[in-house]
């Protein structure tokens, strides 16, 4: 058996080292022709951790990444609405992750070169199109350093390249226009002191005014200091989709004016605005589920499947559980001799309508409902949260968006390993 997988991101690496583990060949062919620790922060979580764990890269990955001790959401006065441990501080056998995923990318390339050989990762070369028959897969990629087509067959295709995926265009070329929120995201970093116990993530405010802000440098840390990762969320007013590129730098005044009052005993979010050399701006956007995923020897993963809004920090998750939920279904057709085609969809029939309900659920604000609802009950803020939203209304909301991502305790523990 051999697998080609189109795009090096965190879903193809990962998925990349499991099937190596397993045995099966696999060759990552990625469009950009240099990759640098580029991006901001991102999460994982335990469900996420325990499968990169099973590849011998936790203690690697906190050695750069922060522990997460707890999650925090506070209203857009700063008072608190719900707070909750997290990782191996809420009892489970994996911690919780904020990472740069620029650093995790690179952990993971490293890995991959390691482990798979050099050679089998190939960088410059962007998928082009694909065919294929009863046997196999021809996939057609373009190397960027000269514009040559190179061909390669294999067994399977695997679309791992993320929310502009070529793969997808070339699956579904009708009808999958990105989604968008009409909010937009700024996201950067700072380096500056640490807030809290230096491990905490918070959210405040409501869906249309919204500043996210955790820890994502373990080094920095136990030197006393706090790289920062942080977001603002707007609504904009025309509410139309950026034209321009979606990652693209911007100065403060675009948003900043929103938070300047955003000053509590706890945190300075304009502060924290002020300090970030460099500011990135992001449309909120998702595309609507597919109908399917997989043609015969040819299906998606991660962002390419299923984009969704960056709520419940579950975007890189859900590519991880996507890429395990795979390998196991092609180990299993190699041991059962089932056909491929059967296995991937097998994959799609289990995590197509898992990840669906997780982008539909996003749209309406995930675990964050509890602050959109504060903000509804409470526009000028509460004396008492209990009177606004009882303690067994925000702890349902959180149980019940654990179950739907896969990481409530009693899931996570009954998990095989393999």
């Amino acid at each position: 058996m051999r697998i080609t997988v189109a795009g090096a991101g965190i879903g193809g690496l990962v998925f990349a080292l499991m099937l190596h583990k397993r045995g099966i060949e696999v060759e990552v062919w990625e469009s950009v022709q240099e990759i640098h620790p580029l991006g901001v922060g991102i999460n994982l979580l335990p469900h996420a951790v325990k499968e990169l764990a099973e590849l011998g890269l936790e203690e690697s990955i906190a050695e750069i990444a922060i522990k997460t001790s707890q999650l925090a959401y506070y209203n857009k006065f700063g008072q608190q609405i719900w707070v909750e441990p997290r990782g191996r501080a809420a009892g489970y056998d994996y911690p919780q992750f904020s990472i740069h995923r620029g650093g995790l990318q690179m952990l993971l390339l490293r890995a991959a070169q390691q482990r798979l050989g050099a050679d089998r990762v190939h960088l410059g070369h962007a998928l082009e199109s694909f065919t294929q028959d009863a046997d196999s897969v021809t996939t057609v990629m373009r190397r960027r350093a000269d514009d040559t087509l190179i061909e390669t067959r294999s067994d399977m295709l695997v679309g791992a390249d993320g929310i502009h995926s070529a793969l997808r265009k070339l699956m579904h070329p009708i009808g999958d226009a990105p989604r968008f929120s009409g909010r937009m995201l700024w996201r950067a970093m700072t380096e500056g002191q640490a807030f809290m116990d230096g491990r905490t993530m918070f959210m405040a405010g409501h869906q249309d005014q919204k500043f996210v802000a955790y820890p994502i440098s373990e080094p920095l840390r136990q030197q006393g200091r706090s790289l920062i990762n942080w977001i603002a969320e707007l609504r904009v007013p025309d509410g139309a989709l950026a034209t321009t590129d979606w990652n693209r730098k911007v100065d403060k005044s675009v948003f900043a004016d929103a938070f300047a009052s955003w000053k509590w005993d706890w945190i300075d979010i304009p502060a924290l605005i002020d300090g970030a050399p460099v500011i990135y701006e992001f449309p909120l956007v998702d595309r609507d589920p597919l109908p399917r995923w997989t043609d015969g020897r040819v299906t998606l993963m991660g962002d390419a499947a299923h984009p969704m809004y960056p709520i419940g920090s579950n975007g890189s998750a859900q590519a991880i559980l996507d890429a395990r939920y795979l390998a196991d279904c092609l180990e299993d057709a190699r041991a059962n001799r089932c056909s491929l085609p059967y296995a991937l969809k097998e994959y799609e029939a289990e995590r197509l309508p898992k990840t669906a309900g997780i982008v539909l659920r996003n749209r309406m604000n995930g675990p964050e409902q509890v602050m959109q609802l504060a903000e509804e009950r409470a526009p000028n803020g509460f004396d008492d949260i209990n009177a606004v939203l009882p303690l067994a209304e925000r702890e349902a909301i959180s149980q019940r968006y654990k179950r739907l991502a896969g990481f409530d305790k009693q899931t996570l523990a009954a998990a095989p390993q393999r």
